[in-house]
């Protein structure tokens, strides 16, 4: 049951009411999408076990408001034949109407957005003690609950725990996040849902039907993709485009007033980019922006797109959603049997970094392209275990553009025989990996060439051994990097090494690219590769903190020094600044750079 019986055809103009209020439900078989709200309101109903206040949650326009008020209705439900709460609502009750129409005298709307003092809970306070005028009770509505103050949520506990028998409170917000745990667990919570694709476009096509209004299945389609599961926010749409239509609404007429593009387009630009086609690809990009279609827009159907072929890889029933259009299905089918998942993973991590690109920059299209050209440049360049099986095994055929072909919808094979075919490549891990799609036509392999005979090689160079962090240390010194040197002294706390293997802790200073940049030494510095790893074990001192525990050490052996103490007793104000020990490489030394003749002229003049 809706609205629409009361709003016919034929009234004044000036009593024209929009889509979303004439069409709102009055009673729970009319809401949309909230099935498993409504099976436990009726359990609850059924048995008598009614709670004494509900929290509804969930995004704007999925019908928190609507559904509190046909609540309302239902616990204050009264006819000639029923006179208890009830959540068979088919017949038009004493109150219904007045509650329906937000003007009862006993549900009492409250808007939190702009009551949220404590002044307004302590007016709720006192009246709740007061018996309902006329109906069974006392409803409270609080829109937007979240919005109230700290001290307004702690005046409203006492009464929400123990309320009158015959008052019921009503929440709703959309951050649940922002209301108190203690007003969430005396409350019965029900989280409704964002409305499917498929479920808002039955719905729009219905309420076309009853106003009589031509409707493209295309434009259903767009209009509840761009709603993204509300309700109202769909109807608002549709009514937008009728006016905009002049009564008749069509799928060019919806992408022009919302900025779209062209979903089949979407497809092409999509095809563009993963045959690395860039000058096609912004070829298509212009013709659509030129056409009207925002930037942004192209870029996230661009990214819905790439996700829908992905999911049709995992679930090939996705295809059945009411929403996609024919092309979508057939295409999309086709580009999941040819795309891997790591293609389709690496497009869509550069299309979500690109899409806030192209959001805050002050030149959009600019940026879009750059975009397009990042996604088509990466279509062929090949993995790193690819490139390094490439120069195992030899030069690989040269490759060379061809011209667009239909994507077949048979899993490509590799090139090899001389015809044209979908040859398959990799990205760089470092970009996300995987296999890419790109038309190309291979050239014959040249003509083997007779392997020379093998050459005795030289014995390699014994490897260097590191059996301690000070074998590192010194290591970075012979290689002149000062930089590193200092991050092993400071940040690195040694757990365990043995060949090829360091398992090390590190400070809370460490740079967080410090253990692959031990793995890159290691292997440079040694010639072998290392599995360096971060221990959960504390680890011993770093030899930073060695250094300076020797040299606080040896402070305090001076200072215990007969002859030491002694100077310091004569010479009042006299302090220790340092302590020079033989043999102890660990204790710098500030005349170790000193050449040779330097030194001795020193011990000359002394």
């Amino acid at each position: 049951m809706s609205e629409a019986g009361n709003n016919q055809t034929g009234k004044a103009p000036g009593a024209y009411r929009v889509l979303a209020r004439k069409y709102r439900p009055s009673d729970f078989s009319g809401l949309i999408g909230q099935e498993p709200m409504v099976r436990t309101l009726t359990n609850a109903f059924s048995s008598g076990r009614i709670a004494q206040a509900w929290m509804l949650t969930g995004v704007r326009g999925v019908g928190k408001t609507t559904t509190a008020r046909i609540l309302a209705r239902a616990l204050n439900y009264k006819t000639a034949e029923i006179d208890q709460p009830s959540i068979e609502l088919t017949t038009l009750g004493e109150h219904c109407k007045a509650i329906m129409d937000g003007r009862h005298v006993d549900v009492i709307e409250m808007d939190a957005a702009s009551h949220t003092g404590i002044d307004d809970i302590r007016d709720i306070i006192e009246q709740v003690r007061y018996a309902p005028v006329s109906a069974r009770y006392k409803v409270y509505i609080i829109d937007e609950v979240h919005m109230l103050s700290t001290q307004a949520f702690n005046g409203l506990l006492k009464t929400l725990e123990e309320p009158p028998p015959h008052v019921k409170f009503i929440f709703a917000t959309t951050e649940i996040r922002k209301v108190p745990i203690t007003i969430l667990s005396r409350c019965q919570r029900f989280d409704l849902r964002r409305v499917d694709a498929g479920t808002l476009t039955a719905n729009l096509r219905n309420i076309a039907t009853l106003e009589q209004i031509e409707v493209d299945d295309d434009a259903l389609a767009m209009i509840a993709r761009a709603a993204e599961g509300s309700v109202r926010d769909a109807q608002s749409i549709l009514d937008q485009a009728i006016a905009h239509g002049a009564g008749r609404v069509t799928a060019e007429a919806v992408r022009s007033m919302l900025g779209l593009a062209d979903r089949a387009r979407i497809v092409d630009l999509f095809e563009h980019v993963m045959k690395g086609d860039a000058a096609a690809a912004l070829n298509e990009f212009r013709a659509q922006y030129d056409t009207g279609a925002d930037p942004v827009a192209v870029l996230t159907d661009l990214a819905e797109f790439n996700h829908l072929v992905t999911r049709l890889r995992f679930v090939p029933s996705a295809a059945d959603d009411a929403s996609l259009s024919e092309e979508e299905r057939s295409r999309g089918r086709e580009f999941a049997q040819a795309l891997s998942v790591r293609v389709l993973s690496r497009s869509w991590q550069m299309l979500l970094k690109g899409i806030p690109e192209v959001q805050a920059s002050n030149r959009p299209v600019s940026a879009a392209e750059m975009v397009l050209i990042r996604l088509a440049h990466a279509s062929d360049l090949p993995t790193l275990d690819e490139a390094l099986k490439s120069l195992g095994d030899g030069p690989s055929p040269s490759v060379t553009a061809a011209p667009r072909q239909p994507l077949p919808s048979a899993s490509p094979a590799r090139p090899g025989n001389g015809a044209n075919a979908v040859a398959q490549s990799r990205m760089p891990a470092g970009n996300g990996g995987g296999q890419t799609m790109r038309l190309v036509a291979a050239e014959p392999a040249p003509a083997e060439v007779p392997k020379p005979e093998p050459v005795a090689e030289a014995a390699p160079p014994p490897a260097v051994q590191i059996k301690s962090l000070a074998d590192l240390v010194a290591l970075a010194d012979t290689h002149r990097d000062m930089a590193f040197k200092v991050l092993v002294k400071r940040c690195v706390r040694l757990v365990k090494i043995e060949p090829g293997r360091l398992d090390v802790s590190l400070t809370g200073d460490a740079p967080k690219t410090l253990l692959g940049d031990l793995t890159v030494k290691l292997k440079a510095w040694t010639g072998r590769n290392w599995l360096v790893s971060l221990s959960r074990e504390e680890g011993g001192q770093t030899l930073a903190e060695q250094e300076t525990s020797k040299r606080e050490n040896a402070f305090q052996d001076a200072r215990s020094d007969p002859a030491v103490a002694a100077i310091l007793a004569r010479f009042p104000g006299a302090k220790i600044i340092d302590v020079r020990i033989p043999d102890a490489p660990d204790i710098p030394d500030i005349d170790a750079d000193l050449p040779p003749e330097a030194a001795i002229e020193d011990d000359d003049e002394n």
